[in-house]
């Protein structure tokens, strides 16, 4: 990963963009219809912020995070910009990642989301997406999986955890106001976070 932040952010500002109307439809049914309008304006405000020339890591993410939280409307902006604030503390100077470092990477984004968000798994969010996959990556890691083949298991992982948000009750946010007729509808922040290591995965497996 050596010089690839750079790259590997783009790809997933280059995948955000391409899902911003998937996104916002999602959030049209249960939402305030703008999720991936606000996510593709926040990542073209990041590319604006980045450069070819940054190598370090946690620099980079921390800027990453500080853009997101200012440029992306409603809850997405503060939960994505605090992950990837709290993913650049942990990386601060290093200029490639190795698996131990991803799984830390991942938890500390996790840790900043229930901090700032107040939610848990379960509760029809981003963290349904998220949380499984870190599990699977960690549990891949300690089998001896190397850094591509665990964040692929990861990926399904996350895909799962997407459909599973499909079977609950929303508990967090516009959402929540749905009850029980937010049932059959995917979150859209799960999908973004979704689409999110799906890019990473397709970045590594190119690296």
């Amino acid at each position: 990963m050596q010089g690839g932040i750079y790259k590997c952010l783009s790809m997933i500002a280059e995948r955000i963009t391409a899902n911003k109307d998937f996104l916002t439809e999602l959030d049209r049914e249960i939402g305030d219809s703008d999720h991936g309008i606000n996510m593709a304006r926040g990542f073209q405000a990041v590319m604006e912020k980045l450069s070819p020339d940054d190598t370090d890591i946690g620099a980079t993410l921390k800027k990453t995070g500080m853009t997101l939280l200012s440029k992306v409307g409603g809850a997405s902006g503060p939960l994505y910009g605090t992950a990837y604030m709290e993913a650049g503390k942990i990386t601060a100077g290093k200029t490639e990642l190795t698996p131990e470092d991803m799984k830390a990477v991942l938890e500390a984004a996790i840790a900043g989301i229930q901090k700032r968000g107040k939610a848990v798994r379960g509760e029809k969010t981003m963290l349904d997406a998220i949380i499984p996959a870190a599990e699977t990556f960690s549990a891949k890691i300690a089998e001896g999986s190397d850094m591509a083949g665990a964040l692929e298991a990861a990926c399904e992982s996350a895909k799962e955890g997407v459909e599973y948000t499909k079977t609950i009750i929303a508990t967090k946010g516009r959402a929540s106001y749905l009850g029980e007729r937010s049932i059959g509808h995917q979150d859209p922040g799960a999908t973004s976070a979704m689409i999110t290591l799906e890019a990473i995965r397709d970045f590594m497996k190119g690296a």
